[in-house]
């Protein structure tokens, strides 16, 4: 793996972002482990985690000139990560929206610099159905931008859909899903390989592999790799 990845999964692991155990998720399947950004609550965390979002996208060198975050967990990410290329010497434009449309003042569901002309790379946390980020290319196309790319922190690399699994099922993941369909890298800081990889090293997590496997197995786009 390389170094960003390794240095997201110690954070994601000491921020509690990331778990081990019995999880419902909103699909209905049962997993072993669980994310969530939210967890990463601090002001070092967000600066440790910007700075491994800006790796990745460095590693994998997509073009763009404005950061968009969709509301929510979109927003803090993408300001973090505008205040890390800052500091690299980089002042980049960061835009985000609003969940709904303001009536008064300057109204719209906009906040911060324009997008026309612009070169767009949406900043988030994970793509599970792909509803939010299908919504946030809706936004940015009608307001003049063009997106680029996509950033998230983690790619579970699973099917999207439900608890059942059935034969014959696609086995695209819903970020291999929305890549295809709009033609956008989809950058991961990490993925379920990579977090396979890092437990097979980490002495506290050899005994959740064999479980993260079987889930992968089941549920996984690149089941058996």
């Amino acid at each position: 793996m390389t170094d960003h990845r390794t240095r997201f999964l110690q954070l994601a692991l000491r921020a509690e972002a990331l778990r081990f155990g019995d999880f419902t998720l909103k699909s209905g399947r049962q997993s072993p482990y669980f994310f969530n950004a939210g967890h990463f609550d601090s002001g070092a965390a967000l600066v440790e985690l910007a700075s491994c979002y800006a790796d990745a996208i460095e590693a994998h060198g997509v073009a763009f000139d404005l950061l968009f975050g969709p509301a929510y967990k979109g927003i803090p990410l993408a300001t973090s990560l505008a205040c890390e290329y800052a500091r690299r010497g980089r002042d980049l434009p960061l835009a985000f929206n609003r969940k709904e449309a303001k009536a008064h003042g300057e109204g719209g569901n906009l906040i911060g610099a324009p997008l026309a002309g612009r070169r767009v790379l949406i900043v988030d946390d994970v793509i599970t159905a792909g509803t939010a980020i299908r919504e946030a290319l809706a936004i940015i196309a009608e307001a003049g931008g063009t997106v680029s790319g996509i950033v998230i922190a983690l790619d579970r690399e699973e099917v999207a859909g439900g608890a059942a699994q059935t034969a014959g099922t696609s086995r695209r993941s819903a970020a291999e899903t929305v890549a295809d369909e709009h033609g956008l890298p989809v950058i991961a800081v990490a993925s379920l390989g990579d977090l396979l990889a890092f437990a097979d090293e980490h002495p506290g997590l050899r005994d959740q592999r064999a479980r993260l496997l079987a889930y992968r197995d089941a549920y996984g786009s690149r089941a058996g790799t």
